[in-house]
C-alpha cells in the first residue's frame, strides 16, 4: 500500500535549552561526585523520560526537604525554589547544590533589588507553578503580587502604585504577556519593568519558530509534558496563529491518529525540556504511516551554556 505524502515542518530551535541541560548535567555530576542516591527536590525539570532516566542513574525525587535524609546531598529544581528551602538545608548542615536556572535566578535578583528600594512587586505568572513559587518566595509575605490575566490586574490592590515593579514568569507566552503588561502600564504609569525582557530567549525562539510555520501546516505536535508550561504555551501559539489542530505529546504513543486524519504537512517542535529522542521517536511514527520530507524551519541560533556550580567542579 502506498503511504500518503507527509511534509514535515521542523522547528529551529526546539527542546532542551541552556538551563535544562545544566539541571540535567548538575544530577549526572552529583551522582558520579557523591554517589548514589542523590536526592532532587521536586521535578529536575518537566519531563518524565529525564526524570525517569535520572531515577535508573541514583536520583531520588521528592516533593519536600523534609523527605530528605540529612547525610546524602540535595539538589535544587531547575525551576527555583523560596528563599526558606536553601535556609533550611544549611540549618540541617546538608550537601546543597541549586540547580536553578539562571535566568530565573535573574529574575530572582531583581525581585530582591526592587524590594530593597522599597517597591512592591507584582509578579505576572502561574498560580502553584514551581518557578512561581520560588520567585515568589525571595521576599516576605505580601510583597509579590501574582496576576495572571489582564482581569487580575484590573482587581489588583496594591500598598503605593507609585512605588511598584514587575517580574514575569520566564516560560509565558511572549504575546499574552504583552497585554498584561500594557494593562499594568495603563493602570499604574510610574510601574518598573526589567531592564531585559523577563520571558528566556529559549522561550521566545521556541514561540517564534512556532508563529513562522503555523500558517502554513495542517496540524502541529508539540514534544512535552502537561506540566510544562513553555511546551503548553507552544500549543497555544501554534493555534492562536492559524494553525488548525495543535497536540501536546509527551511520547510517540500519545500521538492522536484521527485526529491527523486528511493531513498533507504537519509542524513539530518541542519544549525546552524535552530531549531530541522524543522528537525523533514521533518523527519516526510518522514515517511508519506516511511518506515523509523533512524541512526545518529555523527562525534563530542558539549558543548558550551556562556553568554547573562549583561544587560539581572541584573533586569530592
Amino acid at each position: 500500500m502506498t503511504r500518503p505524502p507527509l511534509t514535515i515542518h521542523l522547528a529551529a530551535p526546539r527542546g532542551f535549552c541552556a538551563g535544562v541541560d545544566r539541571a540535567i548535567k548538575i544530577v549526572e555530576m552529583a551522582l558520579k561526585k557523591w554517589g548514589a542516591p542523590v536526592y532532587v527536590r521536586h521535578e529536575i525539570v518537566h519531563n518524565k523520560f529525564v526524570v525517569d532516566a535520572l531515577r535508573e542513574q541514583g536520583a531520588v525525587f521528592v516533593e519536600e526537604l523534609e523527605d530528605c535524609p540529612d547525610d546524602r546531598p540535595v539538589i535544587f529544581s531547575a525551576h527555583g525554589v523560596p528563599k526558606a528551602v536553601p535556609a533550611e538545608a544549611a540549618r540541617r548542615e546538608m550537601v546543597y547544590v541549586d540547580a536553578t536556572c539562571p535566568l530565573v535566578s535573574k529574575v530572582h535578583i531583581e525581585a530582591e533589588r526592587h524590594h530593597e528600594n522599597g517597591l512592591q512587586i507584582v509578579m505576572i505568572g502561574h498560580a502553584g507553578h514551581p518557578e512561581t513559587i520560588g520567585t515568589m518566595g525571595q521576599l516576605p509575605e505580601g510583597e509579590v503580587l501574582l496576576v495572571e490575566t489582564e482581569a487580575d490586574v484590573a482587581a489588583l490592590a496594591v500598598r503605593d502604585p507609585s512605588q511598584l515593579a514587575f517580574v514575569t514568569q520566564t516560560t509565558l507566552s511572549v504575546d499574552d504577556t504583552k497585554g498584561i503588561v500594557a494593562a499594568l502600564q495603563a493602570r499604574f504609569p510610574a510601574i518598573i519593568g526589567p531592564h531585559k525582557e523577563d520571558i528566556c530567549y529559549a522561550t521566545t525562539n521556541r514561540q517564534e519558530a512556532v508563529k513562522a510555520m503555523a500558517g502554513k501546516i495542517d496540524a502541529m505536535l508539540v514534544v512535552g509534558a502537561p506540566n510544562s508550561s513553555n511546551s503548553r504555551r507552544l500549543v497555544e501559539v501554534a493555534a492562536k496563529n492559524g494553525c488548525g489542530y495543535a497536540q501536546l505529546v509527551q511520547r510517540a504513543t500519545e500521538i492522536d491518529w484521527r485526529a491527523l486524519e486528511g493531513v498533507g504537512s504537519i509542524g513539530i517542535t518541542a519544549g525546552a525540556s524535552a530531549p531530541e529522542v522524543l522528537v525523533n521517536e514521533v518523527i519516526d511514527a510518522l514515517r511508519d504511516r506516511y511518506d515523509v520530507t523533512v524541512e526545518l524551519v529555523e527562525t534563530a541560533q542558539e549558543n548558550v551554556e551556562f556553568k554547573v556550580p562549583r561544587v560539581l567542579r572541584v573533586p569530592a
